[in-house]
């Protein structure tokens, strides 16, 4: 992830946006305190969101180990 300087930011605006969207690269912009905040397009967010709900639902892990596992088995038995 690319980082940039609350300045710079604010000075590209647009030009960072277009990039964000666009390419779907989120960067971390950084104030001169040392706080930082990262930007990112709707869809990347949304992306994210659904991972973590992923992650943390354990019936839902489960079945991807056990999809795994079952897809694993298949290939050793050619």
């Amino acid at each position: 992830m690319d980082t940039i300087s609350v300045d710079n930011f604010r000075d590209n605006l647009e030009s960072f946006i277009e990039q964000v969207v666009s390419r779907n690269e989120p960067f971390k912009v950084t104030q001169p305190a040392g706080e930082a905040f990262v930007v990112m397009s709707a869809n990347d967010w949304e992306r994210e969101q659904e991972t973590l709900h992923v992650l943390q639902s354990k019936s839902l892990m489960q079945q991807i180990a056990d999809s795994l596992e079952t897809h694993t088995r298949g290939l050793h038995t050619d």
